[in-house]
């Protein structure tokens, strides 16, 4: 029999509606500006760790992707003026879809004119305790340093232990060393997952912050200590609600960071996509200091209902689509 009731009902409905008018009442009362921008691009993240999907289309000639992230079209629009803005959006990702990822998700993204790291670090959490009606989330929230948690939990140095240190720590057969190899950032992640964000406490918010520069993604690094990025993620216990950063406003400087992603991505065996020039235009052209954040509403929500399970807040998450 085909399955076609929704996995929540309305009281979830009606939770996740709550959710989003504090949303953006908090941002109103920042004077952050509400903005749009399209799902559909003839562009895709050069990201290792993120890959887009992909759409055939008789209209373009050659494949469209879905968008995983409104970053660099805001990005453009910071460039061409605009004061403090957000969106939140559908995005989309292939990859796993189970517990805690889907496929399809909404993301809900903002960056601030001349926020530091503090800054906006600050600004999240009080964007996290607004929407879900916490505001004790701020108050107590734990901020800590990704070196030093590594040495304090699973004592390893991040930036400095041998990948043979790494592999150690999460107890790797052969199996898992085959697997992840000489991927240095991908041991690194094992360990968060497995032995670090596990030590969080569960009910409070915990601040990782400075990430090692290889994963800085599009974050400036630090200006004191240039193997450090200014990133930082937000977890609730395990589960991680926010990723941002200081953004990294050099046109070049990011312009060889795609280009090294695209090596990356060929030692890898991952397929090189597309990227958009026009990010790297809009940095010519001079983006402003910023600081952005995104978050995953359906995460948040996930927080705010004590859920484990992404599905339980979805009303039709992937698995239940039409057969």
């Amino acid at each position: 029999m085909t399955q076609w009731q929704p996995a929540s009902g309305p009281d979830i409905a009606r939770d996740r509606a709550a959710m989003l008018r504090r949303l953006r009442h908090y941002f109103e009362t920042q004077s952050v500006l509400e903005v749009d921008t399209p799902a559909l691009s003839r562009f895709a993240v050069s990201d290792v760790q993120i890959e887009s999907l992909q759409v055939t289309s008789h209209l373009s000639g050659s494949p469209l992707y879905l968008q995983t992230s409104p970053e660099f079209f805001m990005k453009r629009l910071l460039a061409a003026g605009y004061p403090d803005i957000y969106s939140i959006c559908r995005v989309f990702r292939d990859g796993e879809a189970g517990r805690r990822h889907q496929p399809e998700f909404t993301l809900a993204e903002w960056y601030r004119l001349g926020f530091q790291l503090d800054d906006i670090v600050d600004d999240t959490l009080h964007v996290i305790a607004a929407a879900t009606a916490r505001p004790d989330l701020a108050a107590a929230a734990v901020q800590l340093d990704y070196r030093d948690v590594f040495i304090d939990v699973a004592g390893i140095d991040p930036l400095e232990a041998p990948l043979t240190e790494l592999a150690a720590a999460v107890g790797a057969d052969a199996a898992l060393l085959e697997t992840v190899g000489d991927e240095r950032d991908d041991w690194l992640d094992l360990i968060l997952t497995s032995r670090i964000a596990p030590s969080f406490a569960a009910d409070q918010l915990t601040v990782l912050r400075h990430y090692p520069a290889s994963q800085a993604a599009l974050a400036r690094l630090c200006p004191h200590d240039d193997a450090r990025a200014d990133r930082f993620e937000v977890f609730m216990g395990t589960l991680e609600l926010a990723n941002g950063y200081v953004e990294l406003t050099d046109a070049s400087l990011q312009a060889a960071r795609i280009a090294g992603d695209q090596a990356d991505r060929q030692r890898r065996g991952r397929e090189q996509r597309p990227h958009d020039k026009s990010l790297i235009a809009a940095l010519e052209s001079g983006l402003p200091a910023c600081a952005g954040v995104a978050m995953g509403i359906e995460r948040l929500q996930m927080s705010a209902e004590k859920t484990d399970d992404i599905r339980n807040v979805i009303t039709f998450p992937f698995e239940n689509s039409d057969e």
